[in-house]
């Protein structure tokens, strides 16, 4: 099942970092200067209580989005 994640800051970042630590198949969508830099630098979450975890997310950008998900995460702020 593929999962799609709007957004990799810290709410969209956490879930769909521990969604695919757990093997789930998620993609982020972010704005180009954000696919950049987690290119360069990967996604990291420090967590105490759930431990630290450092990967490399498939992201994709609006303009190269394609309608199959299975499930979408709308991960705002406000």
């Amino acid at each position: 099942m593929k999962i799609l994640v709007l957004g990799a800051g810290a709410v969209g970042g956490y879930f769909g970092g521990r969604l695919a630590q757990a093997g789930a198949d998620v993609t982020f969508l972010v704005r180009p200067q954000r696919a950049q830099l987690l290119a360069k630098t990967g996604l990291r979450i420090s967590s105490k209580a759930g431990g630290d975890l450092a990967l490399r997310p498939k992201c994709v950008l609006a303009g190269e989005l394609k309608p199959d998900y299975a499930i979408v995460l709308f991960t705002a702020k406000a």
